[in-house]
């Protein structure tokens, strides 16, 4: 057994060695669910994935499948935390780091395990697997384009939140890159199951989540999701 393990250990740091040299994600699958892998897969997805982050054991299984498909954030500090807030999840860098060089910053990763009553049936604990690694995919995908800004790309990102037009563009373009690394039906099924829960046609935020029906798309609508999986190569074998 635990020369079968070794054997597996090998083969996954040399496919995420690969994967980080070439830039690419890993095999997108249609769907994940919790009892996938067996747990040696997740001992190791733990030893290597897992590195240098902080992650509750509550949520430790989705957050490791969707690290995987992450290689360029292989040994990155981030920490998930479980905390009280009004926004489902968020992702942030550590203030003080900032100003530190890239490879050197400290990400933190929020997720909500209370909101209003109107976002409750959101909050990550009620979606089903799939959903949750797809989320977790919007939120690393934060992580993967700041690690290739500046400290003046950064703070002209967080002056940017303060206005529409960017924000529409920023989560447009984090989306994006959630489909990239091989996401995007996870990703699908977190935008559909928002949609359902709110009873809205767009979602564009958990501080905007009623009002007329948006001319523009913060965070993609399933149909654009689909058209995106659709026009890339990396999901052609799971169509």
């Amino acid at each position: 057994m635990k020369a079968c393990i070794n054997s597996l250990k090998f083969v996954l740091i040399v496919f995420l060695l690969l994967k980080s040299l070439t830039g690419s994600s890993q095999l997108p699958q249609k769907e994940f669910r919790k009892e996938k892998y067996p747990h040696s897969e997740y001992a190791i997805l733990r030893e290597i994935a897992g590195s240098n982050k902080i992650i509750p054991p509550v949520f430790e299984q989705q957050i490791l499948v969707t690290l995987s498909f992450f290689p360029e954030l292989t040994g990155t500090a981030i920490e998930f935390r479980i905390r009280h807030a009004h926004t489902p999840l968020s992702t942030r860098p550590s203030w003080l780091s900032i100003f530190k060089k890239k490879n050197k910053r400290h990400y933190i990763i929020s997720i909500s395990d209370s909101s209003t009553h109107s976002l409750s049936p959101i909050l990550f604990k009620n979606l089903d697997f799939n959903a949750q690694v797809g989320v977790l995919g919007h939120e690393l995908s934060h992580v993967a384009d700041f690690m290739n800004q500046s400290s003046y790309g950064m703070l002209r990102i967080g002056l940017g939140n303060l206005s529409r037009k960017f924000l529409d563009k920023f989560e447009y373009k984090t989306d994006s890159i959630c489909i990239a690394h091989g996401l995007g039906y996870q990703l699908l099924a977190w935008s559909i199951f928002v949609r359902k829960a709110l009873g809205s046609v767009n979602w564009e935020g958990a501080d905007n989540i009623t009002g007329p029906v948006m001319n523009r798309e913060r965070y993609m609508n399933p149909g654009t999701i689909l058209k995106k999986i659709t026009a890339d190569t990396i999901y052609m074998h799971t169509r």
